[in-house]
């Protein structure tokens, strides 16, 4: 994986193109911190394909909301909710301490 700056990307925007044309992952950062990723897709890999399975994996690892990975997804949020129950990913999470709380007050 190869890490490039914010100010990197604006002075050769042309090298991320280079990068993906070889395969390589990019990092981009902006203040050291994360802001994007390219990611190259293999020949015949359809787009949205990527992109929901990316978008549940993201969701899955609590990485991202159920807005975001609908909005990566390219899906409606009920979509993506039926989605990720093909997936068998829960949208709804709760712990079991809450469970018991919510029980408690729906039992009073």
């Amino acid at each position: 994986m190869h890490t490039i700056t914010d100010e990197d990307l604006q002075r050769a925007p042309q090298q991320l193109l280079a990068d993906a044309r070889r395969g390589q992952i990019t990092v981009v950062t902006t203040d050291g911190r994360p802001m994007m990723l390219a990611v190259p897709l293999a020949d015949g890999v359809p787009l949205r394909t990527a992109l929901v399975d990316l978008a549940a994996a993201l969701f899955d690892r609590e990485e991202i909301s159920l807005g975001m990975a609908a909005r990566i997804a390219g899906l409606s949020y009920s979509e993506m909710i039926d989605e990720l129950g093909r997936r068998e990913i829960d949208t709804i999470r709760i712990t079991p301490e809450e469970l018991e709380r919510e029980l408690a007050a729906w039992g009073s």
